[in-house]
């Protein structure tokens, strides 16, 4: 109507409805072909098919011939040079020839298994580089001009924190296994709750472990693990908790999130891991003199060589060969308790008479001198120098956070105890 109104007004006068909409027919068909619709046939368009030759840029010399490329290759079982040099792609006898020939280059001999090896390899096998992690340093092979140059520097680790849960089955070593954490994180695990939990004798299937700890990385590559940062285990139904904080320079210990001391004045066993061959008891068949005795103390059975750690911090009061017991250790801890360890093979370098030592602290190691049947440490826990059950026990606790190390405590446990509860309860693992 409004197109029809308007026409008429440009020819000026009244028009015939009909004539209107004979001029207007043919734009509205205009109108129309705008909304083509779908399936609608139309013209082919014509389309020409055109090939040329463009002319590429030449590389600068510096591009990928003279700089080469990096490339990596993990070191197999029964390895040597040549053949991990030839699968990073490096045929150069004269680099090979060099780095069997140089006292400088050894390091790079001792080929691991699983570790990595980098090299910069030119397009036509020229070795320009060479890297190699191993033991804490990083070995390195460059050529400048004709002549090759050997380094060794300490490695710059990059510190990443992961997280991992696991179900006791059978012990802890396996269910850490199964987790795939090192045996490093585990003995961390098991020394952190060694006050409260005897990993001997207190475990049970179903118990569960949550743990945050750091893991070294050098360009990728994991080299170790590092500290266990929060840790959680439930044995028995019952949880434990544990944060680490650095409470002075260099210093730092385990604490409940509430900020009490988790570390008790003395472990609960001297040996990280092992089994309770006779307890503590007034009358027991001594396998040796053949007659009942009392046993005052714990034997706990372990390979010959294993370390005997001291069960608190205190000051050696013999170290020397004494009797039935024969390689004995005694210590003093603070004035009114005493831990003896006999039968040891030997003694850790620096423990003699007057010695301080520290919980954790290796004292000696498992033995079967004195009267012994076979290799096993027996551990002795006095009180005024009457003996008690180190099983039973009631331990005196290491001091608690103090009120002016509350405020960065509590900063610092926060979000380690959030980690603990993101995985509780689960078999996930997670990385930061």
């Amino acid at each position: 109507m409004i197109l029809t109104q308007k026409l008429a007004r440009l020819i000026g006068g009244s028009v015939p409805r009909r004539l209107i909409a004979l001029v207007v027919l043919p734009f509205l068909g205009v109108v129309a072909a705008f909304g083509i619709a779908p399936g609608t046939i139309t013209e082919p368009v014509s389309r020409t098919q055109v090939v040329e030759d463009i002319p590429l840029p030449a590389l600068a010399p510096s591009v990928e011939t003279d700089a080469g490329y990096w490339r990596e290759e993990r070191i197999q079982r029964g390895d040597t040079l040549g053949a991990l040099l030839a699968r990073l792609g490096a045929a150069d006898p004269e680099a090979l020839q060099f780095l069997r020939g140089t006292r400088a280059a050894r390091g790079m001999h001792q080929l691991i298994p699983g570790r990595t090896v980098r090299a910069r390899v030119t397009a036509d096998g020229k070795l320009l580089a060479l890297r190699y992690q191993n033991a804490g340093n990083v070995l390195t092979l460059e050529r400048q001009g004709d002549a090759f140059v050997v380094g060794e520097n300490p490695v710059m680790l990059e510190r990443r924190i992961l997280m991992k849960s696991g179900e006791i089955r059978s012990s802890l070593f396996a269910a850490t296994d199964a987790a795939n954490l090192s045996d490093a994180v585990a003995i961390q695990i098991a020394d952190i709750f060694s006050t409260d939990i005897d990993f001997h004798r207190d475990l049970r299937r179903g118990d569960s472990f949550t743990v945050a700890y750091e893991v070294l990385y050098d360009h990728g590559e994991p080299v170790r693990s590092g500290r266990v940062l929060a840790a959680e285990f439930v044995n028995q139904g019952k949880a434990y908790q544990a944060v680490y904080f650095d409470y002075a320079q260099g210093q730092g210990g385990y604490y409940t999130p509430e900020g009490k001391n988790i570390r008790k004045a003395f472990l609960r066993s001297p040996l990280e891991f092992s089994r309770v061959t006779s307890g503590f008891t007034n009358a027991r068949f001594h396998p040796i003199l053949q007659q009942w005795r009392a046993h005052k103390g714990i034997d706990y059975a372990a390979p010959t060589g294993t370390r005997v750690k001291a069960t608190g911090d205190g000051v050696v009061e013999i170290a020397g060969r004494q009797g039935a017991y024969g390689n004995l250790v005694v210590l003093r801890h603070q004035s009114k308790y005493t831990t003896w360890y006999g039968h040891l093979s030997g003694f850790a370098k620096g423990i003699r008479k007057g010695a301080r030592v520290a919980q954790g602290d290796v004292i000696g190691y498992v033995g079967a001198t004195g009267l012994a049947t076979g290799p096993h440490l027996h551990y002795e826990f006095r009180i005024n120098d009457q003996h008690q059950n180190p099983l039973r026990v009631v331990l005196p606790s290491a001091p608690p956070i103090t009120a002016e190390q509350r405020p960065a405590f509590e900063e610092a446990a926060r979000p380690l105890a959030r980690r603990l509860e993101l995985l509780r309860g689960t078999n996930l693992a997670r990385l930061d």
